[in-house]
C-alpha cells in the first residue's frame, strides 16, 4: 500500500491500545471551522500586496460561486505536485488559500455523507482506477501531510486545523464502516448509550455510528462477514465485491497513516468472528479453574465440543481468515502478519483448554477423551505446518515483515507440539495406572455364585475399547512413555507389552480371588466364568486379538479346560463313586441290602446338596452353561441308569422303593438342566 512521506497529526482517540468495543459511540468530530466564524474572533490582518497569491484568492467574491469538487481537487493536486517538485528543488510551493482549503475540506465531507441513490464510492468508476472515495482520502491525507511540513510561523494554522479535522472524521467514518463489514453477525452488539449523542445530527458532538455504507441501507448486510449455516459452522466467504470494498478501506487508512488502527480493528473484528464460530459449535471457552473443578460428565461434553470446534477452526475458519487477510491487505507481508497474529491468538486460547484437561486428576475413564484430543491435534498438524511454511517462504523471499509472521507461526507450531506431547504423556500414564488399579483391588468378599467379577468386566471392556485406539496408543507409548518405564519391552511394542502386563495381572488377581471360595468346585466355576469372559472379549474384537495374539488365547483355552476338569473331579467324581459296585455292594454274588440302601441314601443326599448349592451358582455364558450340563449328564446319567437297572429290583415295590429310589433317570437329567441358573431348589419327588 502507498504511504505518504509524513503522516498527518492524529487525534489521540485513535490509540491502537483502545479496545474496539469502547469506540462505538465516540466523538472524534472537530466540526467544520468556517472562515467567517473564525475571522470574527481574530484581529484584522494587515493588507497584503496585490500580488500576494493568498490575498488574491481570498478576495474572490462569494457570489462568484464556489468551484465544484473536481475543480478543487485539480487545484489541490497541482499544489501537491508543486510541493513534491519543490521538495526536490528546494523551492517552496505556493499553498492554496485557506478559503480553498476550507472548500476542499467541505467537499471531502460531502463525499462521506450518506446519499440516497448514490453509487458505491468504494468501487472504481472504471477498471484500473482508484475508487472515488479512496482517491479523495489519499488527496486530503497528502494535503494534511504537506501542510504540516510546509507551515511556518503558524501561517496556515486555520487551514491545517480544518483539513486535519476533516481527515480525522473521515478516518472515523472509514473505521466504523470497516468494522461493520468485518464483524460477524453472530457477535452481540451493545445497545446505544442514552445521551451519547447517537441521535444527534450536529456537526460537533455527532456520533460516529453512521448508517450503513454510503446510503445503501440494508443492502450492505449480505456483505458482512461469514454467514452461519444451519449446523452452526462457518458459511459462505466474503463476496468478491465486499473484499474489494474492504481492501479500498484498508488502503485509505494506510494512506492516511492509520495502519495501527486499521489492523487493530481488523484483528478485533475477526477475533470476535472466530469466537462466534466456536460458540456456534458449542465451545464456550471455559477457564482453567472451571475445567479443573468440572464433573467428569460435564468435562466429557466440553471436550467433545472442543474437538469439534478445534477441527473446524483449523480446517475451515483459519484457511478462510488467511485468504481474507491476504486479499484485504494486498501487501503479502502485512496480510501474513495479521493472519499469524490472528491464528496464534485463536489457537493458543483453544490450547489452554487442553492444558487444563491435563491438569485434572487422572482417571481411567478420561483416557479416551484425552486420546481424542491428541488425535485432533495430531491430525491438524500438517495444516499448521503449511501455515508455518508459507510464512517462512515470505522470509526467504525477503518480504518486509515476514520474519515476524514466521516467528509467530513457528511459536504456534511449537505450542501445538508441546500440548500434543503433554496429552500423549497423560494418555500413557492413565493407561499404565491400570496396573495400580488391579493391584489395589484386593477385595476379601467373593462374588456370589462364582459369577464374572466386576473388575473382569470393566477391564476387558476397557481394553477392548482401548484397542480401537491401537495405532494411536502405539504412537503415544513409543513417543511419550518415559524410558525408565519401558523395561525389557523398550525395544518392542511398549503398548502391547503394557496391555499384556495388564492381562497377566488380571489373571493373577482372579486366581487369588478364586481362593476366597471355600468350595473348590465353586472356585473352578469362578475361574471358568471369568476366563471364558476374557476369551470371548478377545475373540470378539479383532483389535485386541491382534495385540494379545493367538498363543495367549490358546493358553487361556487350555486353562479353561483344566478348570472344567477340576470342577468335574471335585463335584461329580464323588457322586460317581457312589454308583460303582466296588466289591462292597455285592459280596460273593450276594447283594448286601443294607449297603445298597446306604448307597442310595448317600446318592440322594449328594444330589440334594448339589441341587441346593450349585443351583444357586451362576454361569452367564450360555455356551459354557450348556457345555457344563452336557458334560455332567454324559457322565452321571448313564452311570445312574445302569446302577438303577442293576439294583432297583432288590427293593420291594411300594414304600421301600419310594424311600430309597427317589430319582429316575429323567429326574436326574432335569436336575442337571437346572444347574447354574442362580436359583437353588430342593430335590423334586420321583416322577412316575
Amino acid at each position: 500500500m502507498d504511504r505518504i512521506p509524513v503522516a498527518p497529526l492524529k487525534s489521540s482517540s485513535f490509540s491502537a491500545a483502545t479496545a474496539r468495543e469502547d469506540k462505538l459511540a465516540r466523538n472524534l468530530s472537530l466540526g467544520p471551522i468556517k472562515l467567517n466564524e473564525q475571522s470574527a474572533k481574530e484581529e484584522p490582518r494587515p493588507e497584503k500586496p496585490a500580488d500576494d497569491d493568498n490575498a488574491a484568492d481570498a478576495a474572490v467574491p462569494e457570489e462568484a460561486g464556489e468551484p465544484d469538487f473536481a475543480t478543487l481537487s485539480a487545484e489541490i493536486d497541482a499544489f501537491l505536485a508543486a510541493y513534491n517538485d519543490g521538495a526536490e528543488s528546494s523551492s517552496p510551493a505556493v499553498v492554496p488559500s485557506e478559503v480553498t482549503l476550507d472548500r476542499f475540506a467541505s467537499a471531502v465531507e460531502q463525499e462521506i455523507a450518506p446519499s440516497e441513490g448514490s453509487g458505491d464510492k468504494w468501487v472504481p468508476d472504471s477498471p484500473g482506477e482508484s475508487p472515488p472515495l479512496l482517491a479523495a482520502i489519499r488527496r486530503i491525507a497528502a494535503l494534511a501531510s504537506a501542510l504540516t511540513a510546509a507551515q511556518s510561523g503558524g501561517k496556515y494554522t486555520i487551514g491545517l486545523h480544518r483539513v486535519t479535522g476533516v481527515l480525522h472524521r473521515v478516518m472515523t467514518f472509514v473505521e466504523d464502516e470497516f468494522h461493520a463489514i468485518l464483524e460477524d453477525p453472530r457477535v452481540a452488539k451493545p445497545a446505544a448509550v442514552p445521551g451519547s449523542g447517537a441521535d444527534t445530527g450536529s456537526a460537533t458532538g455527532r456520533s460516529m455510528r453512521r448508517p450503513p455504507s454510503f446510503g445503501h441501507g440494508a443492502a450492505v448486510e449480505p456483505d458482512r462477514c461469514v454467514v452461519p449455516t444451519p449446523d452452526g459452522g462457518a458459511g459462505e466467504p466474503f463476496p468478491a465485491e465486499t473484499v474489494e470494498r474492504l481492501r479500498a478501506m484498508a488502503e485509505a487508512m494506510f494512506a492516511a497513516g492509520y495502519e495501527a488502527e486499521c489492523t487493530e480493528v481488523f484483528l478485533v473484528a475477526r477475533r470476535n468472528a472466530l469466537d462466534a464460530s466456536l460458540q456456534s459449535l458449542g465451545y464456550d471457552k471455559p477457564g482453567i479453574d472451571d475445567v479443573v473443578k468440572m464433573p467428569y460428565e460435564s468435562l466429557e461434553s466440553e471436550i467433545a465440543a472442543w474437538i469439534r470446534a478445534f477441527r473446524h477452526a483449523v480446517d475451515v475458519d483459519l484457511p478462510g481468515e488467511r485468504d481474507l487477510c491476504l486479499r484485504v491487505f494486498s501487501g503479502g507481508d502485512v496480510g501474513r502478519g495479521i493472519f499469524a497474529d490472528l491464528a496464534r491468538c485463536a489457537m493458543l486460547q483453544m490450547l489452554n483448554f487442553t492444558e487444563a484437561v491435563v491438569l485434572t486428576k487422572r482417571a481411567a475413564e478420561k483416557l479416551f477423551k484425552v486420546l481424542d484430543m491428541y488425535e485432533a491435534i495430531r491430525d491438524v498438524t500438517p495444516a499448521v505446518d503449511a501455515f508455518v511454511a508459507d510464512a517462512s517462504s515470505a522470509v526467504d523471499s525477503g518480504q518486509e515483515g515476514g520474519s515476524a509472521a514466521a516467528a509467530m507461526m513457528a511459536d504456534l507450531a511449537y505450542e501445538l507440539a508441546s500440548v500434543r506431547s503433554r496429552l500423549g504423556e497423560s494418555a500413557a500414564a492413565i493407561f499404565c495406572d491400570l496396573e495400580s488399579s488391579i493391584r489395589a483391588d484386593a477385595g476379601k468378599q467373593p462374588v456370589p455364585g462364582g459369577a464374572v467379577h466386576p473388575l473382569t468386566r470393566y477391564l476387558m471392556n476397557y481394553l477392548k475399547y482401548a484397542c480401537e485406539y491401537k495405532k494411536t496408543l502405539e504412537q503415544v507409548f513409543k513417543e511419550y512413555r518415559r524410558s525408565d518405564d519401558d523395561g525389557e519391552h523398550a525395544a518392542g511394542d511398549p503398548f502391547a507389552a503394557q496391555l499384556m502386563e495388564v492381562m497377566e495381572l488380571l489373571h493373577g488377581n482372579l486366581e487369588a480371588k478364586s481362593r476366597l471360595y471355600k468350595d473348590p468346585s465353586l472356585s473352578s466355576i469362578f475361574l471358568m466364568n471369568n476366563g471364558r469372559y476374557m476369551l470371548q472379549k478377545i475373540r470378539g474384537s479383532p483389535e485386541i486379538n491382534a495385540v494379545v495374539g493367538e498363543a495367549w488365547s490358546r493358553k487361556r483355552s487350555t486353562d479353561l479346560r483344566q478348570y472344567h476338569k477340576n470342577y468335574q473331579r471335585e463335584t461329580w467324581s464323588r457322586v460317581l463313586n457312589l454308583l460303582r459296585d466296588d466289591g462292597v455292594i455285592t459280596v460273593k454274588g450276594h447283594v448286601q441290602k443294607q449297603v445298597l440302601k446306604d448307597r442310595f441314601k448317600q446318592f440322594n443326599a449328594a444330589m440334594d446338596e448339589i441341587q441346593r448349592t450349585q443351583g444357586g451358582w451362576v454361569v452367564s455364558d450360555e455356551q459354557l452353561q450348556s457345555e457344563l450340563r452336557v458334560s455332567i449328564a454324559a457322565v452321571i446319567v448313564p452311570a445312574y441308569r445302569s446302577f438303577l437297572g442293576r439294583f432297583s429290583q432288590h427293593f420291594s415295590a411300594g414304600r421301600q422303593t419310594e424311600k430309597y429310589i427317589k430319582l429316575s433317570g429323567e429326574d436326574l437329567e432335569a436336575i442337571i438342566e437346572e444347574l447354574f441358573d442362580g436359583n437353588a431348589v430342593s430335590m423334586p419327588r420321583r416322577r412316575t
